[in-house]
């Protein structure tokens, strides 16, 4: 048996050795495919379906029906979906069918909040002054209760703001804290705001902390964050915020009138719907009557629009517990329901409460891939469900009409930011050039080994390049703060202490990661589904790997993403 000798040395233009476009590979054949015959018939099938002029003709129609509003009601696709597939649609109720005016809830469960520090917590009565700012606290920060401070975070968790009470963190301190050791918001120094409800608690720690130290008092920073954290529970435990919401709705909930024609649609596509809710009955019912009632003639009721109606389900206790379901009985409205015991299984027009992911899928005869839930709560809607079933999600994103708006105006700052990114980019690779240039001219006129003419043209070649060097370094001085001046308008225009809600720098903010990772749609609001076909196919576009940016012809196989999990799930 004769073996191809191998080269000793690798060639500065070809492939290594043993690769699939050699000729001597070695790790098996490459050099003829097992379906090359069927490749070449789908090669000549495709040249017959690309050249078939009524087709073409077909295809050159704009589609019918298609959204005409704003970008920022798109439906947006982290993973491939197949709305034929789904079979049953579920809702969350807060922040997704009902989507409450911020400003005004924000204010009274800060209120709420506020007083309960005071009169149960013992917190001085001089914090009763302060007011809250809607623009210092976003969704997607997280909390330091060790240290005081309020950080937001990119998706390697690298912390590029930080604040302590309302001033930046001192960029020394911010180092030693964040800069030399790995953020791990698992650990129980760290809480995560990631709801639209807990973010007044974000502006209490922040605005406590700086009145109190201003005034020379010591801060326990964990007790603060935890006693506010037990205030803001026991306002929504006790339900006094949802009373106070109930007296008027109008004032805290907007209807929307493209809701009801939205689910109608998806029932006229064949979908169940369901209803999955962690609020009591009796908030449930007033709210969804505001939002639904009397919207369509088809549906006299609210509950005509959904097959099971779930409440206090207690996500994400739902997704991972075995809690069983409840039946109810419910009376009219703003009246309190009567468990009149453990459902064996669920029925449409009949009220239930807890439950359980697994019976869930028992009783209604469909599980996996053919549920979609729809939820605004990165955890306890999204995260869970997904790590818990196979269960496609949607996560509903108010702020996004507002960020897709803001950086569409900014449309031409961007663009000019990009291009100076572009040629700064550009100057850092040829400063690296000049300068690994001057290097070698350096060392061949430091041997001496050349003639006086020799000598004196590299020495004028030296001269050239280090005044290039100095150009192009001034150059790429110049760009950075341009670029810096540029993207910092630009985020802080959005929030001037937070920046973009998705972004963080250059990168995905840890929150838009977490919606990328594990929701496989994102929107802003539930009617945007009136929009589309309840047979859609959602397709996302293809991850490309940087090897493929740069231009690899394997980014070319398919333009389209995959339906399977989220990265690095098992």
């Amino acid at each position: 048996m004769s073996v191809c000798p191998l080269p000793s040395k690798l060639s500065p233009t070809g492939p290594i050795p043993g690769s699939p476009t050699t000729s001597d590979p070695l790790h098996g054949s490459f050099r003829s495919s097992r379906s090359q015959a069927h490749a070449e018939e789908a090669e000549r099938r495709a040249q017959a379906l690309l050249a078939d002029a009524e087709l073409h003709r077909l295809l050159s129609v704009p589609r019918h029906g298609p959204h005409e509003g704003p970008r920022a009601r798109d439906i947006f696709v982290n993973r491939n979906l197949r709305m034929s597939g789904i079979e049953l649609v579920g809702f969350d109720m807060d922040y997704t069918l009902a989507i409450y005016h911020m400003r005004r809830l924000e204010e009274l469960a800060y209120d709420m909040t506020l007083a309960r520090l005071i009169s149960e917590r013992g917190y001085p009565s001089v914090i009763g002054h302060l007011q809250y700012d809607h623009h210092f606290v976003m969704r997607g920060l997280a909390v330091d209760k060790e240290n005081g401070n309020l950080l937001k975070m990119d998706r390697f968790g690298y912390v590029g703001r930080a604040w302590h009470g309302l001033r930046p963190l001192d960029r020394e301190v911010w180092r030693a804290l964040y800069r030399n050791q790995r953020v791990r918001l698992r650990e129980p120094r760290f809480a995560w705001i990631d709801t639209l409800f807990a973010v007044p608690e974000a502006w209490l720690f922040a605005g406590i902390i700086e009145l109190l130290e201003s005034l020379g008092q010591r801060v326990d920073y964990g007790r603060l964050y935890d006693d506010i954290r037990e205030a803001i529970d026991t306002v929504h435990r006790d339900n006094s915020l949802k009373r106070e919401v109930r007296k008027d709705l109008s004032r805290y909930i907007f209807q929307d009138p493209e809701l009801g024609p939205a689910l109608h649609k998806l029932r006229s596509g064949g979908k169940r719907l369901f209803l999955l809710t962690n609020s009591a009955w009796d908030y449930t019912d007033a709210v969804m009557r505001y939002l639904l009632d009397g919207q369509l003639a088809e549906y006299p009721s609210w509950r005509n629009y959904f097959d099971y109606v779930v409440t206090l389900a207690a996500k994400p206790a739902f997704f991972a517990e075995q809690r069983p379901f409840l039946e109810l009985e419910v009376a009219g409205p703003g009246e309190q329901a009567r468990v009149v015991g453990e459902a064996s299984g669920l029925e449409r027009g009949k009220v239930y409460q807890g439950g359980n992911l697994v019976q869930f899928e028992q009783y209604t005869r469909r599980s996996g891939e053919r549920i979609l839930y729809v939820g605004d709560h990165i955890y306890g809607d999204i995260l869970k469900s997904k790590k818990t079933s196979l269960w496609r999600t949607c996560m509903i994103v108010q702020e996004i009409e507002d960020e897709i708006t803001y950086t569409h105006g900014q449309r031409e700052r961007i663009e000019r930011l990009a291009e100076v990114e572009r040629t700064r980019a550009r100057l850092e690779e040829e400063v690296g050039d000049h300068k690994n240039l001057l290097n070698q001219l350096d060392r061949t006129l430091e041997r001496g080994e050349l003639t006086a003419e020799a000598q004196a043209e590299l020495e004028e070649q030296r001269r050239a390049a280090k005044v290039a060097l100095d150009t192009l370094r001034r150059a790429l001085r110049e760009a950075t703060e341009i670029a810096d001046a540029l993207e910092r308008e630009v985020e802080e225009g959005f929030n001037p202490y937070w920046g973009l809600l998705f972004k963080e720098g250059s990168e995905n903010s840890r929150f838009g990661e977490q919606v990328e990772r594990y929701a496989c749609l994102y929107t802003s609001r539930v009617s945007n589904f009136l929009y589309d076909s309840p047979l859609q196919y959602y397709r996302s576009p293809r991850d490309l790997m940087p090897h493929e940016q740069a231009g690899a012809w394997s980014a070319k196989l398919s333009p389209e993403g995959g339906e399977g999990p989220p990265p690095g799930d098992n």
